[in-house]
């Protein structure tokens, strides 16, 4: 396996000896990547309606958060100090940002949250926190000073609009210029203050808790439920404690509630849209005036196919998931479709009738484009 940017280490080795566990500081390991947005370019996105940002302004130890899109205003009449621009899924708009996480494809696609981008002056920051997730932090332009700790003790300030520590205390501390990168496994705390006028790229992996994605399998079995009958009580008796639920009612909605069944196969389906569902704010832009399918298969002889910045495809032995929808495709279509989930791309070539149709009706709801 190729060596990788992590300090020479190849991704197995990396995966096995630090994925989860434990830091990893790998200078200049992606310098080529450090110019991707200057920061004028951000505070331009911030202003977007289509843009997740978030301001963060610190004033000695209170903290105020203001969530966008902002204006050149709001921008105008910040200090000159201890404030962060935070603004997420800079990959869903910017084409440069795919070539970023495209270094990071030895993990699973179906990991992947977005590309975060923060721009702060000196002292700016978003004070001593930890994340659920693994986290690679790239420092862009400036410099930042990361301090980092393995402690226990993860108790939050109370009634604070951020997770800030309450008891930080950092065991070691890394100054990280132009193509750094910092990889912090889940729980680690951290605090990364700027320096100087600096911007930094956060990789995040997402890992779903157990409360929040059975929340979420509940609530994607209400569609198929296909359960019958209502309650009933023929021989019901009178009683002389009315507020007591009896066996004879117990065991009556208990057969209703047993209706509701589920296999191994609802699970995996749930798991495929789940995991391809994009954020509430992502939205596909059909094409204005969409090719027919024998245009549209000429297009992709002459220019490729591509995934949809904010597209998410996947797939598992019986079917692919884009965008939370599930698609069954026939067999001779698979391998090609295949092929564009894991690139994101397909050169140009013919492209079987099979696959041609399912490939068609994603690029009239603007899943995917030929240009």
């Amino acid at each position: 396996m190729r060596k990788s940017f992590l300090n020479g280490l190849t991704p197995a080795q990396f995966l096995h000896r630090y994925w989860q566990k434990k830091p990893l500081l790998a200078r200049a390991s992606l310098l080529r990547f450090a110019p991707l947005i200057t920061h004028r370019d951000l505070l331009d996105l911030a202003r977007s309606p289509d843009a997740e940002s978030r301001l963060i302004i610190r004033t000695g130890g209170r903290w105020q958060v203001t969530h966008g899109p902002f204006t050149r205003r709001d921008f105008a009449q910040l200090p000159a100090r201890n404030w962060t621009l935070l603004v997420q899924g800079v990959n869903h708009v910017l084409p440069q940002a795919q070539a970023l996480l495209a270094e990071f494809a030895f993990i699973p696609y179906a990991r992947l949250d977005d590309l975060m981008v923060s721009y702060a002056p000196p002292g700016g920051g978003v004070g001593p926190h930890f994340d659920s997730y693994d986290v690679f932090l790239l420092q862009g332009a400036g410099r930042r000073r990361w301090r980092i700790s393995s402690q226990r003790d993860l108790a939050l300030v109370d009634g604070a609009p951020l997770k800030i520590l309450r008891n930080f205390r950092a065991s070691r501390e890394w100054e990280l210029a132009a193509g750094d990168l910092l990889y912090l496994p889940p729980r680690c705390a951290h605090d990364g203050v700027a320096i100087e006028d600096c911007i930094t790229y956060s990789i995040g992996f997402r890992a779903p808790s157990a409360q929040d994605l059975c929340a979420r399998f509940l609530e994607f079995l209400q569609d198929g439920l296909d359960t019958h009958g209502f309650y009933a009580d023929p021989q019901l008796k009178p009683t002389c404690h009315p507020a007591r639920i009896d066996r004879q009612l117990s065991r009556g909605l208990l057969r209703l509630l047993e209706g509701a069944r589920w296999n191994r196969s609802d699970m995996l389906r749930f798991l495929g849209m789940d995991l391809s569902t994009p954020k509430p704010h992502v939205v596909y832009v059909p094409p204005h005036r969409p090719l027919s399918p024998p245009a549209f298969a000429k297009a992709i002889v002459r220019h490729g196919l591509r995934l949809a910045l904010p597209s998410i495809l996947l797939y598992d032995t019986t079917a692919f998931y884009i965008n939370g929808e599930c698609w069954t495709v026939p067999a001779r279509a698979r391998t090609r479709i295949r092929q564009l989930a894991d690139r994101r791309e397909l050169p140009p070539a013919t492209v079987a009738a099979a696959a041609l149709d399912t490939l068609h009706a994603w690029y009239r709801a603007g899943y995917v484009v030929t240009d």
